[in-house]
């Protein structure tokens, strides 16, 4: 018999009873799993915790940006809360910075993991959980310190609160989803609200209550996301421009705009005002736009492994599905999960601004829920003939892209890509010839194989991510791809991110604003690679790495001043502030090209003597990306303070003129 419904929800009548049956699930599971569920759930979030914590802290600092962000924060609070808690509570490290970021994918396995078992059983939702896990870009960003990992935990939540609305029908579980879509807006602005389509329409199509009241809970839950991300935005904006930092990334100090532009509508047009790049046309600098730009050599190793598969699980699923009642909750299941995946896809696909590869993490919760999904289901129905056809569609599609993925690093283990395409035709063949008629054992056999067949080649890639350390602005799951434009498959075109020590992709976004401290960690983007310029300053999304002599000057009557130096671009001052654990100001904030602090107001710093040094290096007048308050700064103290070398680097001393 089909198995997709749980027994009716349990509801003790006083807190006492509720207490014991909570325990009891934690401990055993709902009455009705089978004694294997639970303890295969702890072994999958204990080793999803294993390979997202183990040796966490090789990457050093990993995105600089962030890390000197969170530096900040600890001394007095930024928007970076989560990593900052963790520094403050820990101590500040490379661990206390990236062990939130690894807890925060336990969390969301776990979530999926209850999502799908909810309707579809525990074996669905195991799957889907490891699917998850086992996801390249997941291994990677669940180990690093962009704010992707928080936005994709709080709209993977929002997305199981808006599935328990529709089950139940009660306002109180969709207001929820709506205030953790508003969490996530304030990890990373408009990209939390992508699926708010998606989750508004299936429950207004599938919701219990009548349609009248259905619209109003929606009402009601688009509320929930205005409190929950306006809160911010309206104390941000009640607060006079002169009395607070500099809203980085902007080009007129207004959060609106930043919102709304560099931050949003621009990432899809192209037209990013402070950006150095997004030229807004088909072949920019951020690469091709098309339906395929998920599969190409950037993009296609960090999470399009089980796409194809999972699109023809839930095409058939739809189709079986198709005549049941408004309010099931299985097709629900379905139209949500498969909804996020395709228009979250679609908008990555066509976005003509600012796109990193890293960004496709946002999709690993609704892949793995779909395949947990649709094999189970299908699989229950595996005695009608386009049951069978899609699962054996589905596992041979898998298995011929994992042979083109791994194709893309010829020298990852070679013989993988051959064992991976031969179990998945085998595994096909077997489910479309043999599997109606097959004994429960061998049924199960053909079902493993066909695991290990879709599983084998991600698994292979997220294990070579979370053994290789990485840092910079543009990291990238996996061994190096043919055709990339650097380790790790980054977009050709500059300096980025990778693995430690090694040149990336192309050129970011990002921002924390022109002063320590300033700003939300809004951006879709943005990093530095504390690996990249040994000795020196830095590039555009090459934090600095200065050497010892130099950090010695910068220390010495550090508490004098408000800032111990000054430099163009937030990545620079990054490295600076890592290595001191001093302020360094960011001239130009995350580009260089915010036109903040003005030349006057630099001048006044210098004036009443709260800045020690300015860095020098690679971002004088005229060079791309600055803005013309730097370049003006940058003439203007080279024109009136002597120049010296330390550490490779040219050092102005501001107390002194020339």
């Amino acid at each position: 018999m089909e198995n997709t419904r749980t027994l009716p929800a349990y509801r003790p009548s006083s807190a006492s009873p509720r207490l014991r049956h909570a325990v009891f699930s934690l401990v055993r599971g709902q009455a009705q799993d089978p004694a294997w569920a639970r303890p295969a759930l702890i072994g999958l979030l204990g080793i999803t915790g294993l390979l997202y914590l183990w040796n966490l802290a090789a990457s050093g600092w990993a995105n600089a940006y962030y890390s000197a962000a969170a530096l900040a924060g600890t001394k007095s609070w930024a928007a970076l809360w989560v990593m900052e808690i963790s520094a403050r509570l820990f101590g500040f490290s490379a661990w206390s910075v990236l062990a939130p970021q690894a807890l925060e994918g336990v969390a969301t396995v776990a979530i999926v993991y209850l999502a799908v078992r909810r309707w579809f059983g525990p074996a669905a939702g195991l799957l889907a959980g490891a699917v998850v896990a086992l996801t390249p870009v997941a291994g990677l960003m669940f180990r690093f310190n962009n704010p992707d990992a928080l936005v994709v935990l709080l709209i993977t939540a929002a997305t199981y609160a808006t599935l328990r609305a529709i089950e139940n029908g009660r306002t109180r579980w969709l207001a929820l989803a709506g205030a953790l879509i508003g969490g996530g807006f304030l990890a990373k602005e408009l990209q939390a609200f992508i699926i708010i389509p998606v989750l508004a329409g299936v429950y207004l199509l599938a919701g219990r209550p009548s349609l009248g009241r259905r619209i109003a809970q929606v009402l009601a839950a688009a509320v929930a996301v205005i409190v929950s991300s306006g809160w911010w935005i309206a104390a941000v904006e009640l607060i006079p421009s002169a009395s607070r930092p500099y809203i980085g990334g902007s080009q007129n100090n207004d959060l609106i705009s930043l919102i709304f532009g560099y931050n949003g509508f621009g990432r899809l047009t192209g037209n990013e005002s402070g950006s150095i790049g997004g030229l807004g046309a088909l072949g920019s600098r951020w690469g091709l736009t098309g339906w395929n730009r998920l599969f190409n050599s950037q993009f296609g190793g960090q999470v399009s492994w089980l796409i194809p598969g999972a699109v023809i699980l839930l095409g058939a699923s739809l189709l079986l599905t198709f005549r049941r009642p408004r309010t099931d909750n299985v097709r629900a299941a379905f139209l949500i999960w498969g909804g996020s995946l395709l228009l979250t896809g679609a908008v990555f696909s066509f976005a003509q601004g600012i796109i990193h590869p890293y960004y496709t993490v946002a999709l690993a919760p609704a892949i793995g829920a779909l395949v947990g999904m649709g094999a189970v289901y299908l699989w229950q129905h595996r005695s009608e003939s386009i049951a069978r056809l899609a699962l054996a569609g589905a596992v041979a599609t898998t298995a011929l892209w994992a042979f083109v993925l791994l194709s893309r690093s010829s020298s990852f283990v070679p013989s993988l890509r051959t064992v991976v395409l031969v179990a998945g035709l085998a595994a096909a063949v077997l489910i479309v010839t043999g599997l109606s008629k097959a004994s429960r054992n061998t049924a199960l056999a053909i079902a493993a194989l066909g695991v290990v067949a879709v599983l084998a080649g991600p698994a292979a890639y997220t294990f070579d991510t979370v053994t290789t350390a990485h840092t910079g602005a543009i990291p990238s799951a996996g061994p190096a791809v043919a055709t990339a434009g650097g380790p790790g498959g980054g977009l050709p075109g500059g300096a980025g991110g990778g693995r430690v020590g090694a040149p990336g992709g192309a050129l970011g976004g990002g921002f924390r604003g022109a002063f320590p401290g300033g700003g939300p960690n809004s951006a879709f983007g943005g990093g530095g690679n504390p690996g990249g310029n040994p000795g020196g300053g830095a590039g555009l999304l090459d934090s600095s790495q200065p050497a010892a002599d130099l950090v010695s000057l910068l220390q010495a009557n550090a508490s004098r001043y408000t800032w111990v130096a000054a430099t163009t671009r937030a990545n620079s001052a990054a490295g600076y502030e890592l290595a001191t654990g001093d302020p360094v100001m960011a001239i130009g904030g995350f580009n260089g090209t915010d036109p903040a602090p003005t030349l006057a107001q630099f001048q006044q710093y210098v004036h009443d003597g709260k800045i020690h040094y300015f860095i020098g290096g690679g971002s004088g007048p005229g060079s791309a990306g600055t803005s013309s308050s730097a370049s003006e700064i940058t003439a203007w103290v080279q024109q009136n303070f002597t120049a010296t070398t330390v550490g490779g680097v040219t050092v102005y001393d501001l107390t002194t003129a020339a």
